[in-house]
């Protein structure tokens, strides 16, 4: 570390240290914090309207895991990256998982794409013809073969299924069609694998979304069996929504499989993570490190980012999400948990309150460039990316071909 962050952190952990602290511990934990990165998030992406293209993107699955490396070393948490299929499938998933390997990387969720065949233009699981269901199915079950052939462990579930109108389609059919093809995919996993099913209140179905909220998410994990897990996307929630309530009962219920973490203003924006309800952030880590995940229930949650970087850097916005992450973490681990346990038995409102906020207050950044120096990574990784001179390398050598897109 550089002589001002050192005195930054040495400052910081006597600071923290006199308020009780057990700083190794907190060192600990943030060391063995692990985020995975989306393959979709380092290519080309943008909104309905328009996709800007950005020099040097990733033109394969190959590449993208080149740029994800590049995050995972300049931040020493992001070991695994997670793909999207079919924008991600290769001839040799057995090659991709070994070129992975040879960066120090490895493969996370498989993402299977149900929402851009012309076949699913009335849903994909939920659609009222047998034919496209089974194709639909097919799909899903050729993920938990690649999930298979790439050591990945969970299977990453978002359906765009739902109405546009009143009428349209029946909900309760809907529902039981979703849970007839679900139920063949979860006979399918193998013990190890699990199904990670996410939530999404609108869009692009405006009038009914077959899984519209955390209840018929949860519900149909129920349903499904042990091997079915719920995930949380933070843009997927209606505004107010207490999201971080949301986590503490899925947690409790033993449902909590995963995170596509985010952030948003108005809808479904996909911004940086933090970057817009920062003290959110922090709220949901107080849950994750709280009573309802003592008993381990938090052990394997997934920690997943899934953003779309419209006009920012792709590989210096994904540092930035993860940095901030890191920073939402530490500060939950120091909220004084015997202080906060007390002010609320005594019903002191405030107390409470302001044990939260005092942990929330603290400026960790020189802990978490202590951990990531210690780690092998950047104290600074945005600097630290920077001045690797990666991006103008990349971006002479990915001329020609065609740039990874969404689109």
């Amino acid at each position: 570390m550089d002589p001002v962050t050192a005195r930054g952190y040495a400052a910081l952990t006597d600071a923290l240290t006199d308020r009780g602290v057990d700083v190794a511990a907190v060192e600990a934990r943030l060391s063995a914090q692990r985020i995975e990165t989306p393959s979709w998030g380092y290519g080309n992406s943008g909104t309905r309207f328009k996709v800007f293209p950005q020099a040097g993107v990733p033109r394969d699955p190959y590449e993208k895991f080149a740029d994800a490396a590049e995050v995972h070393r300049a931040t020493g948490v992001c070991p695994e990256v997670a793909l999207h299929i079919p924008w991600d499938r290769v001839d040799d998933f057995g090659a991709l998982r070994d070129h992975a390997a040879a960066l120090g990387m490895g493969i996370g969720a498989i993402n299977p794409n149900l929402f851009q065949d012309e076949a699913y233009k009335f849903g994909s699981v939920c659609h009222p013809d047998p034919a496209v269901r089974r194709r639909a199915t097919d799909h899903l079950l050729e993920c938990v073969a690649i999930a298979r052939a790439t050591g990945s462990k969970d299977l990453s579930l978002w359906f765009a299924d739902g109405t546009n109108y009143p009428g349209q389609d029946s909900l309760l059919e809907r529902r039981h069609r979703m849970h007839t093809c679900l139920a063949e995919l979860h006979a399918a996993l193998d013990p190890n694998m699990r199904m990670l099913l996410e939530y999404k209140f609108y869009e692009p179905a405006f009038y009914s979304t077959d899984l519209a909220d955390w209840g018929s998410a949860l519900i149909m994990c129920q349903k499904l069996g042990d091997q079915a897990h719920v995930l949380v996307d933070l843009g997927h929630h209606a505004q107010g929504v207490n999201v971080e309530q949301i986590v503490a009962f899925l947690l409790d219920e033993g449902r909590l499989g995963g995170f596509h973490f985010n952030a948003r203003k108005y809808g479904d924006d996909d911004l940086i993570v933090g970057s817009t309800n920062p003290f959110e952030l922090f709220l949901i880590y107080v849950e994750i490190t709280g009573e309802a995940a003592a008993d381990g229930r938090a052990d394997r949650v997934a920690y997943m980012i899934d953003q779309s970087h419209n006009i920012e850097a792709k590989i210096e916005a994904m540092i930035l999400s993860v940095t901030n992450l890191q920073e939402a973490y530490a500060k939950a681990l120091l909220v004084d948990r015997a202080a906060l346990a007390s002010a609320r038995a005594g019903g002191d409102v405030l107390a409470a309150h302001r044990a939260l906020l005092d942990a929330y207050g603290t400026d960790v950044r020189p802990l978490c460039a202590k951990v990531r120096h210690d780690l092998g990574a950047a104290a600074d990784p945005i600097a630290a990316f920077r001045a690797s001179g990666y991006q103008a390398r990349v971006a002479t050598e990915r001329i020609g071909g065609t740039p990874a897109s969404w689109t």
